[in-house]
């Protein structure tokens, strides 16, 4: 199938690949630079207002480890710029000095702009997911491969803590957005899922037979699992055992991390070669994708409450869009499908309409509103991550159609 005949967004190949080309270097990357990336101590200030003003200078782990890998990625794929991989150098440097101690204790969620501890050590494994993210690209792009060995420990830290039948109470309370009862344990479709990703990339790397087992675990709960076949979407949380919890939590879908989900799937059945694993993952995002569009005021919600009582939380944010993007390009480069092509061009036309600051005389794109997509005047962070990491995926996706001649 060639698919430059169908034309992209209403956009040739060349075209759409400008226009990303133009978001990621031209609007996003000059404003990190100047207000948000700290080039003294390392880091990322991302609580930064529209117009560039720190709120404050203080660092998140979360942040942190998304940035190495960030930068990480673009020197690895984007032109090998020295000054990406020292931005990345530098926050590596200032998260390990705050590295705690104690073989099974996390990060703290919030540090200093020098790296001192405003909280307690986390209790959620998140954080030091995305540093093993953003150290394991770093070991690629350096050839460090310690680097990548302490990478492997974080996710063997990170396993372990996820075990324990007492971990992470509060998640409830995350998922649903209001005090929830204490969910100890519970088996979370977003850490299966993190674990897909950074697993998958390190072992692009090399085997390891050790990781390959809870690759495997991982995609078989969300496969076999979290998915629900009563209503066909993923349950967010389930019981410690893998079963489905008998309260509020049965009827919760988080419909961004189903599609995040999918799109890694995606990712991770072509590295495999799996044509079965692609059409189930391919089928299971489109599903997400299409219960959670908005029909009224256009793009996709991230969090069902209750199925039964179609309870939305109505707010949008431009992660779940992202991870739209991602995935129905990808599907549309390795299929050309019909659907993958419609769904691609209506979201992005929705998303350029909305998002991006320019028309309001600000750099790079709001990352939360509410259903309409109200432009506010002031933001209290900036996002490091999603929306960089959508701008890149999607560009090395079109090259590689290019580079095809379309096909």
């Amino acid at each position: 199938m060639l698919i430059e005949e169908t034309r992209l967004a209403g956009m040739t190949l060349e075209e759409l690949r400008d226009q990303y080309r133009y978001d990621l270097f031209e609007d996003f990357l000059p404003f990190m630079d100047r207000y948000v990336i700290d080039h003294e101590l390392g880091g990322f200030m991302c609580e930064t207002d529209r117009d560039g003003t720190n709120l404050t200078r203080n660092k998140t782990t979360w942040f942190e480890g998304r940035g190495i890998w960030v930068y990480s990625f673009l020197y690895n794929h984007f032109g090998q710029d020295r000054q990406h991989l020292e931005v990345a150098r530098k926050s590596l440097e200032f998260i390990l000095n705050a590295r705690p101690s104690g073989a099974d204790t996390l990060w703290p969620r919030h540090l200093s702009r020098d790296g001192r501890p405003l909280t307690p050590p986390s209790t959620e494994i998140f954080g030091d997911l995305f540093i093993a993210e953003g150290l394991a690209e770093y070991a690629r792009a350096t050839r460090e491969w310690k680097y990548r060995d302490l990478a492997k420990e974080l996710v063997l830290k990170c396993v372990r803590l996820y075990d324990r039948p007492d971990h992470h109470p509060e998640i409830g309370d995350a998922r649903l957005g209001t005090r929830s009862q204490s969910f100890p344990g519970a088996r979370i479709q977003g850490v299966w899922m993190v674990l897909i990703r950074v697993i998958s990339q390190m072992l692009e790397t090399g085997a390891d037979p050790e990781l390959e087992g809870i690759l495997d675990r991982s995609m078989d709960a969300v496969l076999n699992h979290h998915y629900n076949p009563e209503f066909g979407l993923n349950n967010e949380l389930l019981n410690h055992d893998l079963s489905r919890p008998a309260n509020e939590f049965a009827q919760l879908v988080c419909t961004g991390h189903s599609v995040e989900t999918g799109w890694m799937l995606l990712f991770e059945a072509v590295r495999r070669r799996d044509q079965a694993l692609f059409d189930t993952a391919a089928d299971r995002f489109r599903r997400h994708v299409e219960v959670a569009w908005d029909d009224v005021y256009g793009g996709v919600f991230a969090v069902l409450h209750n199925v039964d009582q179609n309870f939305w939380a109505l707010d949008k944010v431009l992660w779940a869009q992202a991870e739209v993007l991602i995935g129905a390009l990808f599907a549309v480069e390795h299929t050309g499908a019909a659907w993958a092509r419609e769904m691609f061009g209506k979201v992005y036309a929705w998303v350029r309409q909305k998002f991006p600051l320019k028309p309001h005389g600000f750099a790079l794109w709001m990352h939360q509103a509410d259903r309409k997509i109200t432009f506010q005047p002031h933001s209290t962070r900036v996002e490091n991550y999603h929306h960089p990491r959508h701008l890149m995926l999607n560009l090395l996706s079109l090259q590689r159609m290019i580079d095809r001649s379309g096909h």
